[in-house]
């Protein structure tokens, strides 16, 4: 009766894929908030140490995407890479706030797996360019740190959205299960994802 009750969300491979990439985002949002704000910079202090954290952080986080996908279930990150990438007339009733049952992912979370994956390449990008052109002109442009402080300054107000939905929201903090468990409460499912809970179901 208790597995009757739940549906299988993601699996061990998609959930240490996220995992990665968030333990990876908040070092290096910590470290980049301390190299770029003064104030904080002064009170941590070893600016070099930080800026080290923060370069190998970043590559352990690229070595660490690329062992999860080439070790772990691939079929599972193809269909979560379709469940996300399908954008149909029920996700954008549900953008302009329209009731329409949505698939495993609603047309929120689409976007913001999206534009966390955009961003994701241009930080590696422009990091890569930063921490290049440090030691050869060639690679000095002038946008590149804006590019770079954009980015995270954009990230910052994404993730404390993505935190309040997901720890604090009422409606949508059982989602947090999902990501730490694998499954969800099937009568949330069918609230929430109406279409996924159903063709789960059968």
């Amino acid at each position: 009766m208790a597995e009757k009750r739940r549906r299988l969300r993601f699996t061990r491979t998609e959930r240490a894929l996220h995992w990665v990439h968030a333990s990876a985002f908040l070092v290096l949002l910590a470290t980049g908030l301390a190299l770029y704000l003064p104030s904080l910079s002064e009170l941590v202090g070893r600016r070099p140490v930080l800026k080290n954290v923060h370069v190998y952080t970043a590559v352990a986080w690229a070595a660490a995407i690329v062992v999860v996908v080439l070790l772990g279930d691939r079929r599972s990150l193809r269909r979560t890479l379709h469940d996300i990438d399908v954008f149909d007339r029920d996700d954008r009733d549900w953008l302009r706030r329209r009731k329409a049952p949505q698939g495993r992912f609603n047309a929120g979370q689409k976007l913001n797996a999206a534009i966390t994956a955009a961003f994701a390449l241009l930080f590696a990008v422009s990091g890569t360019l930063l921490w290049l052109g440090e030691r050869d002109t060639r690679f000095r442009f002038a946008q590149t740190i804006l590019i770079h402080d954009w980015l995270t300054q954009i990230s910052l107000v994404l993730f404390v959205g993505h935190l309040y939905l997901a720890v604090i929201h009422p409606s949508t903090r059982h989602a947090l299960n999902g990501m730490t468990r694998g499954w969800v409460d099937a009568d949330w499912a069918e609230r929430h994802h109406e279409k996924w809970s159903r063709d789960v179901s059968r």
